[in-house]
């Protein structure tokens, strides 16, 4: 982990960012982390936006929770039977 001062960053973000370093820079203000910027390989913004949302998170939480308590369907079931079930695609008219 990379430490910089608030006060001492003179670069612009993206100049920190690709330092091609996979080590987090920690952004502090009088020591006191503020910030942190981190490399996210193979990552997505739709995936790094919901991993970070309080809500989302806490959704998936719950839901975990509950499956967990009253069970369900697991994720291979459920591929099975999406597999398997009946096409219930748009259908269109033929021209």
């Amino acid at each position: 982990m990379k430490t910089i001062e608030i006060a001492e960053a003179r670069e612009a973000l993206g100049q920190y960012a690709g330092h091609g370093e996979n080590l987090p820079l920690v952004v502090t203000d009088h020591g006191r982390p503020v910030a942190a910027l981190l490399a996210v390989p193979n990552g997505d913004l739709e995936t790094v936006s919901l991993s970070t949302n309080p809500a989302f998170v806490a959704l998936i939480e719950r839901s975990r929770e509950r499956q967990s308590r009253e069970g369900g369907v697991s994720s291979q079931e459920m591929r099975r039977r999406l597999k398997n079930a009946p096409n219930q695609g748009i259908k269109r008219d033929k021209q």
